[in-house]
């Protein structure tokens, strides 16, 4: 067979390997697409449960996703919530980069939070308010980075597990917020623990008007694209994905391990400092004790779902928000109640980790698909 072009032959061999490798690309789309089929598993067994409460699962989902998606208010109330799970799922995905869990993004939140409403209530008047708005932020995200460092030491230098140290310690930093709270920065005459209103020149703007959608938010996306920049373009992002890959070879090649395991936790911790940081001056406007509703741990959901990819992370965000914010719209539409968006949640969680089990070997799906070719 001739080419017009060229005049070069194309031997049936040729033409058949081509047509393998244009199959075994498609394979290998499947299966990077892989967490997409687990969260459209999960929607299709979340409409059974749907159907066995009685409600329409089209019409629940038509509600649910158009009550978060499709209305002006439920879009700012979705990146609103988004802000602090991405900057929760980049505290877990750093450090894992590097194989390392980091269980205490939770506690992270909180510290950013206490050093972010210390520094909002006793930064000196004349600063003006944009410089005092970028010291807050430096100062939150500092202290989660301090408060992550820890089970980065104990892990580097005492070989502790990193899990155990790391989730202890949220629930240490959740306490001593509570008691921060009752003895030094509580609102006289407050009915609950929650601090002194923040000055009204730290707040942060807000970019969707009548909404609570604030700088915050395109702040988290700039961090995750930097946290991408980072592990694909720099050499500190090579080195911790060295050390997560084999720390022996790591030592091997010169990397100073104990270096980048208290470093990958303590950029992790930032991110969690950070989500403290914009609950506060982006929505809260005052630090509440108790006032977070578990962004620590949905930040592990978000890291899963994203395959420990930032940009990901940003997508994973946007729809665990997307379910949350929708859920009232789903109980108006339907009746059904909206821990059946919990039940979601876990749904999506069990099908992306089932879709861990599934990995993609080219050599061997070479054979299947040269075999199938040949028994046509």
């Amino acid at each position: 067979m001739r080419t017009g072009d060229s005049g070069s032959s194309v031997s049936p061999a040729d033409s058949e390997e081509r047509l393998q490798s244009r199959l075994l690309g498609v394979v290998k789309i499947v299966y990077l697409l892989k967490t997409v089929w687990a969260v459209v598993a999960a929607l299709l067994i979340g409409a059974i449960f749907i159907l066995l409460a009685g409600g329409n699962p089209l019409e629940g989902y038509n509600a649910l996703f158009r009550g978060a998606f499709a209305d002006y208010w439920g879009i700012g109330d979705t990146l609103v919530r988004m802000s602090p799970l991405l900057l929760a799922g980049l505290a877990v995905i750093i450090p894992l980069r590097a194989g390392l869990f980091n269980i205490g993004a939770e506690g992270q939140i909180y510290i950013g939070a206490l050093f972010a409403t210390i520094a909002a209530l006793y930064l000196p008047d004349f600063l003006p308010g944009s410089i005092r708005i970028v010291i807050c932020i430096a100062v939150g995200a500092f202290g989660g980075a301090l408060w992550a460092a820890i089970p980065g030491l104990l892990k580097a230098y005492r070989g502790t597990n990193e899990i155990i140290t790391s989730l202890l310690l949220s629930y240490v930093a959740i306490n001593m917020i509570g008691a921060v709270l009752h003895t030094w920065l509580i609102e006289p005459g407050a009915p609950y623990p929650y601090s002194r209103e923040v000055p009204e020149e730290v707040i942060l703007p807000i970019f969707m008007p009548r909404t609570q959608a604030h700088v915050g938010i395109m702040i988290a996306w700039v961090a995750a694209l930097l946290v991408a920049i980072m592990f694909w373009r720099t050499t500190l992002g090579q080195s911790i994905q060295i050390v997560g890959h084999n720390k022996h070879a790591a030592a091997y090649a010169g990397l100073n391990v104990k270096r980048l395991t208290v470093l990958s936790f303590a950029l992790g911790g930032s991110m969690g400092g950070l989500a403290g940081v914009f609950e506060v001056l982006g929505l809260k406007y005052r630090l509440f004790d108790h006032f977070s509703p578990g962004y620590g741990m949905q930040g592990i959901i978000v890291a899963f779902l994203a395959a420990l990819n930032p940009i990901g992370a940003i997508l994973a965000a946007i729809f665990l928000a997307g379910l949350q914010v929708g859920a009232g719209s789903m109980q108006r539409a339907t009746g059904i109640d909206t821990t059946m968006v919990a039940a979601l949640q876990g749904l999506v969680v069990l099908c992306v980790a089932m879709g861990l089990a599934f990995k993609f070997h080219p050599d061997r799906w070479r054979r299947r698909i040269a075999a199938w070719r040949r028994g046509r």
